[in-house]
C-alpha cells in the first residue's frame, strides 16, 4: 500500500511539473509564433502586391528580380550551411527531437528558422509559415526546459507541447495540434503527452487570440470562403463522386511523393549541392519561384489565398484570361513543381499549406469535371475540402490529422463521413504503392546523414527498475523510452519475460535493453532517469548472443 501511495505521489508530481512547464512553454510559444505568423502574413502580402507587382507593371526591371532572388538564395544557403538544423519545413527535425532521435539547438530552431522562413516568404517563394511554426514551437519548449533545468524526459515532453502549440497557433486550431502530437510526433497516446500538449496549446491559443487581432490576424475559421449549404452529406451519388475524385487525387499524391524523393536525390548528387559546400543549393527553387510568381500570384506564399479563391465565396482571378479550368490546372502544376523542388532542395519554409493548396486546386478541377457529369454544384466546396484531406493523407500518411485538420479549418463537420472515405482511399492508395510518411522519410535521411559524422553504437544494457525512475507501475507502451531503445527481456526474479506493449513493469525488474544511438551519454542519462539504475552493459559483439539466449 505504501509503495502504491508513493508511486501515485511520484506520478502526480511529474504530472504537475509537466503541466506547469507546459503552460510556460505555451506562453512563450504563443507570443513568438503569433509574431512569426503575423510577420509572415505581412511578408506574403508585400511580395504578392508590392514586390512582384512592381515587376509585373515594369517588365524592363525583371532581371533585377532574378538578381535579388539569386542573392537571397545565397543568403539562405549560407544559413543552411552554418545552421544545419535550419532546412526544410522543420517538421522532421522536430519529430526526431520528440522521439529522442534528433537533437537540435533551440536557438537555431527559434532564431534561425524564424529568420530564414520569414525571408523565404518575403522573396515570394511557394512556402508557408505552418511547418516552421512547429519547429519554432519545439524550440520554445526546448528553451523552457533548459531555462528551468529540466531533465531529458521533461524536455522531450516540452518539445512536443511546443510543437503542438506551434501548429495550433498557426492554424488557430487546437484539435489539429492535439492530433499532430499523438499521430505525427509520437505516433502513440500517453497521458503525459496529452497533459503536456493540452496545457501548452491552451495557453498559447489564449495568447494568440489576444495578440492576433492587434497584429492583423483574424479569429475564426482559417478558411472562411467555403459554404456547405443545405445539402445531404450521405447522398449515395455524392459518395460515388468522392470515391472517383479521391482515387485520382491519391494517385497524384503517390506521384508527388516519389517525385520529392527523386528530386532530393538529384540535388544531393548534383554539383550545385556540393559546390561551395551547398550554399547555392536553393538557387534553382528561388529562380523558379520568381518565374512562377510573375505568371500568377497564386503560385506564391503558402497558398492561403488560392485555397480561399477556389471556395464558393472566393473570387478566382484567371491566368492570362484563360478559362477557369485552365487557370486551376496551371496553378496546380506550378505549385506541385515548386513544392517538390522546395522539399527536395531543403528550402527552409513550410510545405503544410502548400500541400493543402495542391489538394484544393485538384478538388476544384475535379468538382468542375464532376459537375459536368451531373454533380450538384452545391457539393463543390465539400469536394474541394475532401480532396485537400485526401492529398495530405496520401503524402503525410496521418489520416486522423488530415480529417481533423480539414474539418476544423473550415469549421464544418457535416461532411465528416465523406472526408473519412476520401482519407481512407488516400491512405490505402499510398500503402498499395509502398509510400512512407514523407516527414518520417525525410527524418530517416537526416539521421543517416548525421550518422556519417557521428557513428551509431549498438550495445545492450541491463537496468533495474527502482522508485527513482518513472517506469515502475506502467505498461511498456506508456513509457517515453529514449530513441533507439528496445526492451527485449524482463528479468523478474527467476522468471524471464518476453514483453509486449501491454506488459507492466514492476519495481525490482531488470530490463534487458537493445540500444542503438549516436549520442550515448544522453541516451544513458535518459534511460537511467526513466528506469532507475544501471546494472550491466555489454558491447556489440555480445549483443546477438544475449538476445538469443
Amino acid at each position: 500500500m505504501k509503495k502504491g501511495v508513493k508511486l501515485f505521489g511520484k506520478k502526480a508530481r511529474l504530472g504537475a511539473e509537466i503541466v506547469a512547464v507546459g503552460a510556460l512553454t505555451g506562453l512563450f510559444a504563443g507570443v513568438v509564433i503569433t509574431c512569426f505568423v503575423a510577420l509572415c502574413s505581412l511578408a506574403e502580402r508585400f511580395a504578392r502586391n508590392d514586390f512582384y507587382g512592381f515587376f509585373r507593371r515594369n517588365p524592363a526591371f525583371i532581371p533585377l528580380l532574378f538578381l535579388a532572388l539569386f542573392a537571397g538564395s545565397v543568403l539562405i544557403g549560407g544559413i543552411m550551411r552554418f545552421m544545419s538544423s535550419v532546412r526544410g519545413s522543420g517538421i522532421p527535425q522536430t519529430e526526431g527531437a520528440t522521439r529522442g532521435l534528433f537533437r537540435f539547438k533551440w536557438y537555431e530552431a527559434v532564431t534561425g528558422m524564424f529568420a530564414a522562413a520569414l525571408f523565404t516568404i518575403f522573396m515570394g517563394v511557394n512556402a508557408g509559415s505552418e511547418g516552421p511554426s512547429i519547429m519554432i514551437g519545439g524550440g520554445c519548449g526546448s528553451f523552457t526546459s533548459d531555462l528551468l533545468r529540466r531533465n531529458a524526459i521533461v524536455k522531450r515532453y516540452q518539445v512536443t507541447s511546443g510543437a503542438c502549440a506551434g501548429i495550433s497557433v498557426a492554424f488557430n486550431a487546437p484539435l489539429t495540434g492535439m492530433a499532430f502530437a499523438f499521430e505525427e510526433a509520437h505516433k502513440r497516446f500517453t497521458p503525459e503527452v496529452f497533459v503536456s500538449s493540452f496545457s501548452s496549446l491552451v495557453v498559447a491559443l489564449v495568447v494568440r487570440n489576444l495578440l492576433g487581432p492587434l497584429m492583423g490576424l483574424k479569429n475564426g475559421a482559417f478558411f472562411s470562403a467555403y459554404s456547405f449549404g443545405e445539402v445531404e452529406p450521405f447522398n449515395i451519388m455524392f459518395l460515388v463522386y468522392v470515391l472517383f475524385a479521391a482515387v485520382i487525387v491519391a494517385l497524384v499524391g503517390v506521384a508527388f511523393y516519389y517525385l520529392v524523393l527523386l528530386v532530393k536525390k538529384l540535388f544531393e548528387r548534383s554539383g550545385v549541392a556540393k559546390f561551395a559546400k551547398g550554399i547555392f543549393r536553393v538557387s534553382i527553387p528561388f529562380a523558379l519561384a520568381g518565374a512562377f510568381g510573375l505568371i500568377t500570384e497564386y503560385a506564391m506564399g503558402g497558398g492561403h489565398g488560392f485555397i480561399e479563391a477556389v471556395g464558393s465565396k472566393g473570387e478566382l482571378h484567371t491566368v492570362f484570361s484563360s478559362p477557369v479550368w485552365a487557370t486551376l490546372l496551371i496553378v496546380v502544376l506550378l505549385r506541385l513543381v515548386a513544392t517538390v523542388l522546395n522539399i527536395g532542395a531543403g528550402v527552409p519554409a513550410g510545405a503544410f499549406v502548400p500541400i493543402l493548396a495542391i489538394g484544393a486546386g485538384m478538388g476544384a478541377l475535379l468538382s468542375l469535371l464532376c459537375g459536368a457529369m451531373g454533380m450538384d454544384a452545391a457539393y463543390s466546396d465539400a469536394l474541394v475540402m475532401i480532396c485537400m484531406a485526401t492529398f495530405f493523407t496520401t503524402v503525410v500518411k496521418s489520416p486522423i490529422t488530415g480529417i481533423v485538420m480539414v474539418v476544423e479549418l473550415t469549421w464544418n463537420f457535416t461532411f465528416l463521413l465523406p472526408v473519412i472515405l476520401g482519407v481512407a482511399v488516400g491512405y490505402l492508395t499510398g500503402t498499395l504503392f509502398r509510400t512512407e510518411p514523407i516527414y518520417d522519410k525525410l527524418l530517416d535521411d537526416m539521421l543517416e546523414e548525421a550518422h556519417r559524422t557521428h557513428p551509431v553504437e549498438e550495445f545492450i544494457i541491463k537496468v533495474r527498475v527502482t522508485d527513482m525512475g518513472h517506469a515502475a507501475g506502467r505498461a511498456l507502451r506508456d513509457v517515453l523510452w529514449p530513441g533507439g531503445a528496445l526492451i527485449v527481456k524482463i528479468l523478474r526474479g527467476d522468471e524471464e519475460i518476453s514483453p509486449d506493449g501491454n506488459t507492466h513493469i514492476k519495481e525490482g525488474d531488470i530490463l534487458v535493453v537493445k540500444s542503438k544511438t549516436a549520442e550515448k551519454k544522453d541516451y544513458l542519462e535518459s534511460l537511467i532517469k526513466t528506469v532507475g539504475e544501471l546494472v550491466e552493459e555489454e558491447s556489440a559483439p555480445a549483443l546477438q548472443e544475449e538476445i538469443k539466449g
